[in-house]
């Protein structure tokens, strides 16, 4: 299965098995005609803070960007780690963590915008401001939530 759902300028088109594993996540310019997850379109609206119970095609990989994938997965809602800290963790280096995340086939489900340079934001493709623009709703849905009451929170 296959379709889009808008994020500010950007459409994010999402391919699907019945399974609820993911296999390609991108931003694209143009709509893509086709249903969308229902945890997708909920957290695009801010509605939701997991994308459950979507999995990554990268979450089954065994390989060090495997690794990589299920700690990027760790990250809380709107909380970043640096590319040192992730590789710190995974016991490789920065560049292999940038590298994974620049091979990200399924982002948002694997939070790549939360992994930002020590000096600042890192890369992010195929436009840094989408990157920008996720940190910015999750920090804002974030604090939304934290002033609400326990029951009321996501």
């Amino acid at each position: 299965m296959e379709g889009s759902a808008k994020f500010g300028l950007w459409s994010v088109y999402i391919r699907w098995n019945s399974d609820n594993v993911v296999s390609r996540i991108r931003f694209v310019k143009q709509v893509v005609p086709g249903p969308v997850p229902l945890s997708l379109s909920q957290y695009l609206a801010g509605k939701k803070t997991s994308l459950s119970p979507l999995t990554s095609i990268h979450e089954l990989d065994e390989t060090t960007f495997g690794r990589i994938y299920r700690e990027v997965l760790a990250i809380p809602y709107g909380e970043t780690r640096t590319y040192g800290e992730i590789a710190k963790i995974v016991g490789t280096g920065p560049r292999v963590v940038g590298m994974a995340m620049k091979r990200n086939m399924t982002p948002i489900l694997i939070p790549c915008h939360r992994v930002v340079a020590v000096n600042g934001l890192g890369g992010y493709s195929p436009d840094i401001s989408i990157k920008k623009d996720l940190l910015a709703f999750e920090a804002r849905i974030r604090k939304k939530n934290s002033r609400k009451k326990p029951e009321q929170v996501i």
